[in-house]
């Protein structure tokens, strides 16, 4: 099927649902969705040539900065509102998390996880900022703004009381069950208020 993430998200996503996929890339997730879950799907992506291969694949995204908000979707107008890859990119992560759970009944949130084993050992030993699967970028070119662990998006949702409905993590395509601070190189959260 693919990457073990979107696995977990196909589990978590119910046929026909109504989903807003928040920096949803090439559409990969969409498509994936559409065709496995018949969902009603629209996506927001910032990158036009993104965008443009997304509406070429038939998908309907459109082009905007998430980090302005959603004021044109009304309150819990999606079932699902996914933020996949993208939450550690914003500017504003406060403000668009608190957009998506008011949009969505639900929030879906996937992020590296920067205190990974293998990501404090190349900080540990190497004395650098770490490139891996999950973190594939040099330190001057990352789109990555936020640098959260697993740990602190726990402890944000329960500073915001923001209910996590189910969590999983991962490494690679291996779910990981015990210490995911320590072992997940990838979380993800199903939320909601």
């Amino acid at each position: 099927m693919g990457r073990p993430e979107h696995e977990a998200m196909l589990g978590w996503i119910d046929d026909g649902a109504s989903v807003l996929d928040l920096g949803c890339g090439d559409g990969e997730l969409l498509r994936l969705l559409v065709r496995d879950r018949h969902v009603r799907a629209q996506g927001v992506e910032l990158s036009e040539q993104a965008v443009q291969s997304c509406v070429a694949a038939g998908l309907s995204v459109f082009q905007e900065d998430i980090d302005t908000g959603l004021a044109e979707f009304g309150d819990e107008s999606f079932d699902f509102v996914v933020l996949n890859q993208t939450f550690q990119q914003v500017r504003k992560p406060d403000f668009v998390l608190a957009e998506a759970l008011r949009v969505g009944k639900r929030v879906i949130v996937g992020f590296p996880n920067f205190c990974y084993m293998a990501d404090r050992l190349q900080i540990f030993f190497r004395g650098k900022v770490p490139v891996t699967a999950s973190l594939p970028f040099e330190w001057y070119d990352t789109p990555n703004l936020h640098f959260l662990s697993v740990a602190d998006f726990r402890d944000y949702c329960r500073k915001r009381s923001i209910k996590i409905e189910c969590s999983v993590f991962f490494s690679g395509n291996t779910r990981v069950r015990f210490l995911p601070n320590l072992f997940g190189e990838v979380g993800l959260f199903l939320l909601s208020k």
